[in-house]
């Protein structure tokens, strides 16, 4: 007879993954999964790096290496962030298996059994699956179009015990596609020194920005060392790789490395010396600046088209960056029910339902829409579908 460890109890299916396993039928248009647009992917100049370092002489393209990632790699994801206004070395910068390895180390480095993760509401759902078998309590605070409202977070902190971490995701945020304002970013680090809690700063959406100015990070922002800020490769090179960074004070940055060789090793050092050549020889801040237009412009059509075809009462977010849109109905609408029953047999048409992004608390009349890997054609024909079904099933 099999006897689980109490944590299993925590490890659920995924709302997404369930989904994702629909997505690949060419009859289904998905709006569900944050799939950056593959074409694109920078596809030339990775077949010439693959190339290279697959040739006679390049073995150690093969071998292990640091568990922290690959030395050079950690320098050149150091440049970048130093850039963007965090001051660092190799040192201080871990590789991850993509952001979400970071997500799982973190909470595995503070949380114990009951202690309280606090989060926006909603939240990411791949954060709440990170940090589910690490047996937290949630507490969520509300957002609005400044994100995580910090008036409410402070009265979280001042009447709740045990807060070990406040987790954000302060730029485009997975769900909603909101980004909080300088004020509270400035707001968040001041509460957080004065209850001493972590804050967990993921930003994968950072560099996807069509329009707004581009705000501080958190971490840059930090005094004493407490933000833990995690960033990806997955939506500027391409999700396949797998490879993110954490960056965070020496002490923690020590402690997650260690939880890092237990759990893996390391990252592939196929992939990390294929970063590293591509950062080295090629300029990501423009291949990043000439995706921009496409995402920019399937966010305007997806918005535009649910303006013309969504009847009145359903309400959704413009994001200034970022992948995904935020869609709000009637009350009366469970849109898991609406996709199981109607959406899906009828229309082909996949979303992500709101429930399973609130910590707590939840609720069934929101979905989460990505535009990013759909073509054009395909995307105004599903929104169209879905707005006609919605109408009739709100008439």
């Amino acid at each position: 007879m099999t006897r689980f460890a109490h944590r299993a109890q925590r490890v659920q299916p995924s709302a997404i993954r369930e989904f994702l396993s629909l997505a690949g039928d060419p009859r289904i248009t998905s709006f569900a999964g944050g799939y950056p647009d593959p074409r694109l992917f920078p596809m030339a100049e990775l077949h010439s790096i693959y190339d290279d370092l697959l040739s006679a002489g390049n073995a150690s393209a093969l071998q292990y290496t640091a568990s922290e990632g690959l030395p050079v790699l950690r320098a050149l994801v150091a440049a970048r962030l130093t850039a963007d206004g965090m001051p660092c070395t190799a040192e201080d910068v871990l590789i991850t298996q993509g952001g979400q390895q970071g997500l799982d180390l973190t909470a595995k480095l503070f949380i114990d059994p009951g202690d309280v993760i606090v989060t926006e509401r909603p939240t990411f759902l791949g954060a709440l699956i990170a940090f589910n078998p690490c047996e937290p309590d949630y507490r969520s605070v509300p957002m609005d179009e400044e994100g995580m409202d910090t008036s409410a977070l402070e009265e979280v902190l001042r009447h709740t015990g045990r807060v070990k971490l406040i987790y954000t995701v302060p730029d485009y945020q997975n769900p909603t596609g909101r980004t909080m304002s300088l004020a509270r970013r400035r707001r968040l680090v001041e509460l957080a020194e004065e209850h001493d809690v972590v804050i967990l700063e993921d930003t994968p959406y950072r560099e996807l920005r069509y329009e707004g100015e581009r705000l501080p990070t958190i971490k840059s922002l930090d005094t004493s060392g407490r933000v833990v800020h995690l960033g990806s490769f997955s939506k500027i090179l391409a999700p396949g790789l797998r490879l993110g960074w954490a960056l965070a004070a020496p002490e923690i940055r020590e402690k997650l490395s260690l939880l890092k060789l237990a759990a893996d090793t390391q990252n592939g050092t196929l992939n990390m010396r294929a970063v590293a050549a591509y950062l080295s020889e090629y300029d990501i801040e423009r291949h990043v600046a000439d995706m921009l237009p496409t995402y920019r412009h399937k966010r305007d059509l997806m918005l535009a088209t649910m303006e013309e075809h969504f009847s009145a009462g359903i309400t959704w977010t413009r994001a200034q960056g970022g992948l995904f849109t935020w869609a709000t109905f009637p009350q009366r609408l469970d849109i898991a029910a609406f996709q199981r029953d109607v959406l899906m047999p009828r229309a082909g048409v996949l979303v992500v339902p709101g429930t399973p992004f609130f910590a707590d608390r939840p609720e069934a009349n929101h979905a989460r829409l990505s535009f990013s890997g759909v073509p054009d054609e395909r995307l105004v024909a599903g929104v169209r579908a879905m707005g006609e079904l919605l109408a009739e099933a709100l008439a």
